[in-house]
Protein backbone atom coordinates (compact mmCIF):
# COMPACT_ATOMS: atom_id res chain seq x y z
CA UNK A 1 0.00 0.00 0.00
CA UNK A 2 1.87 3.72 -0.85
CA UNK A 3 2.64 5.93 1.74
CA UNK A 4 0.88 9.20 1.10
CA UNK A 5 3.59 11.87 0.67
CA UNK A 6 2.32 15.06 3.22
CA UNK A 7 4.26 18.70 3.10
CA UNK A 8 7.46 17.34 5.10
CA UNK A 9 6.87 13.80 6.10
CA UNK A 10 5.34 10.83 4.63
CA UNK A 11 2.26 8.58 6.01
CA UNK A 12 3.50 5.05 5.77
CA UNK A 13 0.92 2.02 6.41
CA UNK A 14 1.42 -1.58 8.03
CA UNK A 15 4.50 -3.42 6.46
CA UNK A 16 6.15 0.12 4.97
CA UNK A 17 5.50 1.90 8.33
CA UNK A 18 7.88 -0.29 10.37
CA UNK A 19 10.21 -0.11 7.67
CA UNK A 20 9.99 3.39 7.50
CA UNK A 21 10.73 4.06 11.29
CA UNK A 22 13.83 1.41 11.70
CA UNK A 23 15.23 3.07 8.72
CA UNK A 24 14.83 7.12 10.63
CA UNK A 25 16.27 5.77 13.43
CA UNK A 26 19.30 4.04 12.14
CA UNK A 27 19.93 7.19 10.32
CA UNK A 28 19.32 10.00 13.05
CA UNK A 29 21.54 9.59 15.75
CA UNK A 30 18.83 10.64 18.49
CA UNK A 31 20.29 11.16 21.80
CA UNK A 32 17.01 9.82 23.58
CA UNK A 33 14.21 8.25 22.44
CA UNK A 34 11.01 8.90 24.78
CA UNK A 35 7.07 7.59 23.86
CA UNK A 36 4.07 8.78 24.96
CA UNK A 37 1.94 6.30 25.69
CA UNK A 38 -1.20 6.31 28.00
CA UNK A 39 -2.81 3.26 30.20
CA UNK A 40 -4.43 1.52 27.48
CA UNK A 41 -2.03 2.12 24.62
CA UNK A 42 0.73 1.16 27.36
CA UNK A 43 -1.28 -2.38 27.52
CA UNK A 44 -2.61 -2.85 23.82
CA UNK A 45 -0.05 -1.36 21.90
CA UNK A 46 3.08 -0.50 22.84
CA UNK A 47 4.61 -4.68 23.81
CA UNK A 48 3.82 -5.16 20.09
CA UNK A 49 5.25 -1.54 19.40
CA UNK A 50 8.97 -2.25 21.51
CA UNK A 51 9.02 -5.78 19.36
CA UNK A 52 8.99 -3.71 16.43
CA UNK A 53 10.98 -1.12 17.08
CA UNK A 54 14.03 -3.05 18.19
CA UNK A 55 15.62 0.07 19.41
CA UNK A 56 16.38 1.01 23.09
CA UNK A 57 13.94 3.38 24.56
CA UNK A 58 14.92 5.65 27.22
CA UNK A 59 11.79 6.65 29.13
CA UNK A 60 8.02 5.88 28.93
CA UNK A 61 5.61 8.57 29.74
CA UNK A 62 2.36 7.66 31.04
CA UNK A 63 -0.49 10.02 30.88
CA UNK A 64 -4.16 9.32 31.64
CA UNK A 65 -6.65 8.88 28.69
CA UNK A 66 -9.14 11.09 27.99
CA UNK A 67 -10.29 14.37 26.44
CA UNK A 68 -10.06 16.05 30.01
CA UNK A 69 -6.27 15.14 30.33
CA UNK A 70 -5.89 17.49 27.47
CA UNK A 71 -4.56 20.48 29.05
CA UNK A 72 -1.43 22.79 30.12
CA UNK A 73 -0.92 20.59 33.11
CA UNK A 74 -0.29 17.68 32.02
CA UNK A 75 2.38 19.64 29.33
CA UNK A 76 3.85 20.65 32.23
CA UNK A 77 4.74 17.38 33.82
CA UNK A 78 5.52 16.31 30.33
CA UNK A 79 8.18 19.13 29.65
CA UNK A 80 9.56 18.37 33.38
CA UNK A 81 10.36 14.85 32.62
CA UNK A 82 11.29 15.34 29.54
CA UNK A 83 13.96 17.40 31.53
CA UNK A 84 14.59 15.17 34.36
CA UNK A 85 15.18 12.71 31.73
CA UNK A 86 18.19 14.64 30.18
CA UNK A 87 16.24 15.63 27.12
CA UNK A 88 17.73 17.64 24.68
CA UNK A 89 17.41 18.92 21.50
CA UNK A 90 18.36 16.33 19.34
CA UNK A 91 16.12 13.69 21.34
CA UNK A 92 12.52 12.12 19.88
CA UNK A 93 8.99 12.12 21.05
CA UNK A 94 7.59 9.17 19.51
CA UNK A 95 3.59 9.66 20.26
CA UNK A 96 1.47 6.23 20.43
CA UNK A 97 -2.29 6.69 20.74
CA UNK A 98 -5.28 8.93 20.09
CA UNK A 99 -5.82 12.19 18.66
CA UNK A 100 -5.19 13.17 22.39
CA UNK A 101 -2.00 11.73 22.04
CA UNK A 102 -0.73 13.00 19.35
CA UNK A 103 -2.14 16.16 19.30
CA UNK A 104 -0.57 16.98 22.77
CA UNK A 105 2.34 14.89 22.57
CA UNK A 106 3.07 17.36 19.14
CA UNK A 107 2.91 20.19 21.28
CA UNK A 108 4.78 19.24 23.89
CA UNK A 109 7.41 18.02 21.20
CA UNK A 110 7.23 21.27 19.26
CA UNK A 111 7.72 23.61 22.38
CA UNK A 112 10.63 21.64 24.58
CA UNK A 113 13.85 23.51 23.94
CA UNK A 114 12.16 25.15 21.29
CA UNK A 115 11.12 22.09 19.41
CA UNK A 116 12.64 18.43 19.49
CA UNK A 117 11.40 16.09 16.44
CA UNK A 118 7.96 13.82 16.95
CA UNK A 119 6.79 10.55 15.19
CA UNK A 120 3.25 10.45 15.79
CA UNK A 121 1.83 6.84 15.52
CA UNK A 122 -2.42 7.20 15.91
CA UNK A 123 -3.81 3.94 17.11
CA UNK A 124 -7.52 5.03 17.15
CA UNK A 125 -9.63 4.91 13.86
CA UNK A 126 -10.39 8.39 14.38
CA UNK A 127 -6.50 9.82 15.20
CA UNK A 128 -5.47 7.60 11.88
CA UNK A 129 -7.71 9.31 9.12
CA UNK A 130 -7.78 12.69 10.92
CA UNK A 131 -4.85 14.11 13.51
CA UNK A 132 -2.18 11.84 11.52
CA UNK A 133 -2.50 14.87 8.95
CA UNK A 134 -1.96 18.86 8.91
CA UNK A 135 0.91 19.22 11.88
CA UNK A 136 -2.12 20.67 14.44
CA UNK A 137 -1.03 20.39 17.61
CA UNK A 138 -2.35 21.37 21.18
CA UNK A 139 -4.44 21.33 24.03
CA UNK A 140 -7.90 22.33 25.32
CA UNK A 141 -8.83 25.06 27.36
CA UNK A 142 -11.11 23.92 29.98
CA UNK A 143 -13.54 22.32 28.28
CA UNK A 144 -12.78 24.52 25.12
CA UNK A 145 -11.47 22.58 22.17
CA UNK A 146 -7.78 22.73 20.97
CA UNK A 147 -7.47 26.72 21.70
CA UNK A 148 -3.70 26.81 22.59
CA UNK A 149 -1.48 24.91 20.24
CA UNK A 150 1.08 25.70 16.74
CA UNK A 151 1.23 23.93 13.48
CA UNK A 152 3.97 21.86 13.52
CA UNK A 153 4.98 18.62 11.29
CA UNK A 154 5.65 15.43 12.28
CA UNK A 155 9.07 13.87 11.36
CA UNK A 156 6.56 11.06 10.20
CA UNK A 157 3.45 9.16 10.48
CA UNK A 158 2.83 5.66 10.65
CA UNK A 159 -0.35 3.83 10.90
CA UNK A 160 -1.21 0.14 11.67
CA UNK A 161 -4.48 -0.82 11.00
CA UNK A 162 -4.02 -3.86 13.01
CA UNK A 163 -3.96 -1.44 16.39
CA UNK A 164 -7.96 -0.79 15.42
CA UNK A 165 -8.39 -4.67 16.88
CA UNK A 166 -7.87 -3.02 20.57
CA UNK A 167 -10.43 -0.79 20.67
CA UNK A 168 -14.18 -1.02 21.94
CA UNK A 169 -16.76 -0.41 18.69
CA UNK A 170 -17.69 3.08 20.13
CA UNK A 171 -14.31 4.50 19.60
CA UNK A 172 -14.27 2.95 16.23
CA UNK A 173 -17.17 4.11 15.27
CA UNK A 174 -16.34 7.43 16.28
CA UNK A 175 -13.70 7.70 13.84
CA UNK A 176 -15.90 6.58 10.89
CA UNK A 177 -17.95 10.18 11.67
CA UNK A 178 -14.75 11.70 10.28
CA UNK A 179 -13.94 9.46 7.21
CA UNK A 180 -17.90 10.01 6.18
CA UNK A 181 -17.07 14.14 6.37
CA UNK A 182 -14.27 13.42 3.89
CA UNK A 183 -16.44 12.07 1.78
CA UNK A 184 -19.38 14.85 2.07
CA UNK A 185 -17.11 17.82 1.82
CA UNK A 186 -15.08 16.41 -1.43
CA UNK A 187 -15.45 13.04 -2.65
CA UNK A 188 -19.56 12.12 -3.15
CA UNK A 189 -18.35 8.65 -4.43
CA UNK A 190 -16.49 8.04 -1.46
CA UNK A 191 -19.57 9.09 0.74
CA UNK A 192 -21.59 6.84 -1.31
CA UNK A 193 -19.31 4.13 -0.78
CA UNK A 194 -18.56 4.27 2.81
CA UNK A 195 -21.93 4.48 3.82
CA UNK A 196 -23.27 1.10 1.34
CA UNK A 197 -20.05 -1.12 2.47
CA UNK A 198 -19.62 -0.71 6.18
CA UNK A 199 -16.21 -2.20 5.66
CA UNK A 200 -14.72 1.53 6.92
CA UNK A 201 -11.30 -0.09 8.93
CA UNK A 202 -10.11 -1.48 5.60
CA UNK A 203 -6.72 -0.53 4.70
CA UNK A 204 -7.91 1.11 2.00
CA UNK A 205 -10.20 3.08 3.15
CA UNK A 206 -8.26 4.59 5.68
CA UNK A 207 -5.52 5.69 2.94
CA UNK A 208 -8.35 7.14 1.23
CA UNK A 209 -9.01 8.96 4.02
CA UNK A 210 -5.42 10.10 4.85
CA UNK A 211 -5.07 11.05 1.17
CA UNK A 212 -8.07 13.45 0.64
CA UNK A 213 -7.45 15.65 4.19
CA UNK A 214 -3.65 15.55 2.93
CA UNK A 215 -4.75 17.25 -0.35
CA UNK A 216 -6.64 19.80 1.09
CA UNK A 217 -3.65 20.45 3.40
CA UNK A 218 -1.17 20.66 0.74
CA UNK A 219 -2.99 23.44 -0.82
CA UNK A 220 -3.76 25.45 2.27
CA UNK A 221 -1.58 24.32 5.05
CA UNK A 222 -2.16 26.92 7.75
CA UNK A 223 -6.08 27.41 6.98
CA UNK A 224 -6.45 30.56 5.09
CA UNK A 225 -8.82 29.30 2.97
CA UNK A 226 -9.72 25.58 1.55
CA UNK A 227 -8.64 23.89 4.77
CA UNK A 228 -11.88 25.48 6.53
CA UNK A 229 -13.80 23.01 4.82
CA UNK A 230 -12.36 20.07 7.28
CA UNK A 231 -14.47 21.88 9.67
CA UNK A 232 -17.70 20.53 8.74
CA UNK A 233 -20.05 19.40 11.33
CA UNK A 234 -17.45 20.91 13.61
CA UNK A 235 -18.51 24.57 14.60
CA UNK A 236 -21.77 23.25 16.66
CA UNK A 237 -20.36 19.19 17.25
CA UNK A 238 -16.79 21.17 19.12
CA UNK A 239 -19.68 23.24 21.25
CA UNK A 240 -21.81 20.19 21.91
CA UNK A 241 -18.62 18.44 22.59
CA UNK A 242 -17.41 20.80 25.38
CA UNK A 243 -20.65 21.52 26.67
CA UNK A 244 -21.16 18.04 27.23
CA UNK A 245 -17.73 17.69 28.68
CA UNK A 246 -18.06 19.87 31.59
CA UNK A 247 -21.83 19.27 32.23
CA UNK A 248 -22.26 16.50 34.80
CA UNK A 249 -25.73 15.85 33.85
CA UNK A 250 -24.57 15.06 30.27
CA UNK A 251 -23.21 12.10 29.03
CA UNK A 252 -19.33 13.12 27.75
CA UNK A 253 -19.66 12.46 23.98
CA UNK A 254 -16.48 11.23 22.18
CA UNK A 255 -15.09 13.34 19.13
CA UNK A 256 -16.93 11.62 16.55
CA UNK A 257 -19.82 11.30 18.09
CA UNK A 258 -20.22 15.26 18.62
CA UNK A 259 -19.65 16.02 14.75
CA UNK A 260 -22.11 13.31 14.12
CA UNK A 261 -24.76 15.70 15.73
CA UNK A 262 -22.96 18.87 14.18
CA UNK A 263 -22.50 17.56 10.61
CA UNK A 264 -26.63 16.63 10.58
CA UNK A 265 -27.13 19.90 12.19
CA UNK A 266 -25.20 21.76 9.74
CA UNK A 267 -26.54 19.74 7.32
CA UNK A 268 -29.77 21.26 7.61
CA UNK A 269 -28.40 24.62 7.74
CA UNK A 270 -26.85 23.50 4.04
CA UNK A 271 -30.22 22.92 3.03
CA UNK A 272 -31.38 26.32 4.36
CA UNK A 273 -28.67 28.71 3.16
CA UNK A 274 -26.60 26.88 0.41
CA UNK A 275 -28.99 24.86 -1.46
CA UNK A 276 -27.94 21.30 -0.07
CA UNK A 277 -31.34 19.19 -1.63
CA UNK A 278 -34.16 17.97 0.75
CA UNK A 279 -33.15 15.05 -0.14
CA UNK A 280 -29.52 15.10 0.56
CA UNK A 281 -30.14 15.90 3.95
CA UNK A 282 -32.61 13.13 4.64
CA UNK A 283 -29.83 10.67 3.47
CA UNK A 284 -27.01 12.58 5.74
CA UNK A 285 -29.62 12.28 8.74
CA UNK A 286 -30.38 8.66 8.36
CA UNK A 287 -26.84 7.59 7.47
CA UNK A 288 -25.32 8.91 10.75
CA UNK A 289 -28.33 7.97 13.02
CA UNK A 290 -27.50 4.09 11.86
CA UNK A 291 -24.69 4.69 13.76
CA UNK A 292 -24.95 7.48 16.38
CA UNK A 293 -27.46 7.09 19.07
CA UNK A 294 -29.83 10.10 19.16
CA UNK A 295 -28.50 13.04 21.98
CA UNK A 296 -31.26 14.82 23.99
CA UNK A 297 -31.27 18.81 23.89
CA UNK A 298 -33.66 20.60 25.64
CA UNK A 299 -34.07 24.29 25.24
CA UNK A 300 -31.33 25.13 28.15
CA UNK A 301 -28.84 22.54 26.48
CA UNK A 302 -29.23 24.31 23.20
CA UNK A 303 -28.74 27.99 24.40
CA UNK A 304 -25.71 26.94 26.67
CA UNK A 305 -24.20 25.41 23.58
CA UNK A 306 -25.16 28.69 21.23
CA UNK A 307 -23.05 30.51 23.98
CA UNK A 308 -19.58 28.03 23.14
CA UNK A 309 -19.75 28.93 19.64
CA UNK A 310 -18.08 32.29 20.18
CA UNK A 311 -14.94 30.51 21.13
CA UNK A 312 -14.48 28.52 18.12
CA UNK A 313 -11.16 29.21 16.23
CA UNK A 314 -12.72 30.30 12.54
CA UNK A 315 -14.05 33.17 14.40
CA UNK A 316 -13.30 36.62 12.92
CA UNK A 317 -14.16 39.98 13.73
CA UNK A 318 -16.61 38.68 15.74
CA UNK A 319 -18.45 36.46 13.43
CA UNK A 320 -19.10 32.70 13.23
CA UNK A 321 -17.85 31.19 10.35
CA UNK A 322 -19.57 28.28 9.21
CA UNK A 323 -18.35 25.59 6.69
CA UNK A 324 -22.07 24.35 4.97
CA UNK A 325 -22.44 21.63 1.81
CA UNK A 326 -23.95 22.74 -1.27
CA UNK A 327 -24.20 19.37 -2.27
CA UNK A 328 -22.72 16.15 -1.31
CA UNK A 329 -19.01 16.45 -2.36
CA UNK A 330 -18.95 20.41 -2.27
CA UNK A 331 -18.41 22.04 0.70
CA UNK A 332 -18.06 25.83 0.77
CA UNK A 333 -16.90 28.09 3.35
CA UNK A 334 -17.31 31.19 5.79
CA UNK A 335 -21.00 31.45 5.76
CA UNK A 336 -22.90 33.15 8.14
CA UNK A 337 -25.66 31.87 9.72
CA UNK A 338 -29.10 33.99 11.30
CA UNK A 339 -29.66 32.72 14.97
CA UNK A 340 -32.83 31.20 14.43
CA UNK A 341 -31.96 28.69 11.91
CA UNK A 342 -30.13 27.71 15.07
CA UNK A 343 -33.16 26.42 16.57
CA UNK A 344 -34.79 25.07 13.73
CA UNK A 345 -31.45 23.06 13.05
CA UNK A 346 -31.86 21.15 16.72
CA UNK A 347 -35.63 21.00 16.35
CA UNK A 348 -35.53 19.09 13.30
CA UNK A 349 -32.55 16.88 14.86
CA UNK A 350 -34.80 16.01 17.35
CA UNK A 351 -37.42 14.88 15.34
Amino acid sequence: MESVKSQSYEVHLGQLAEAALKQHIAKINYSKVFVLVDENTKEHCLPSFKEMLNHPIDHIFEIKSGEEHKHIYTCLDLWKQLSNFDGDRKSLLINLGGGVITDMGGFVASTFKRGIDFINIPTTLLSMVDASIGGKTGVDLGALKNQIGVINQPQMVLVFPEFLKTLDPRQVTSGYAEMLKHGLIMDAEYWQNLKTDGNFTDASCIQRSIALKNEVVLEDPTEKGLRKILNFGHTLGHAIESYCLENPNKKTLLHGEAIAVGMILEGYLSHELKGLPKLSLLEIKDVFLQYFDLVEFDDNDIRAILQLLKYDKKNSHGDVNFVLLQSIGTAVTDVKVPVELFYKAFAYYRE
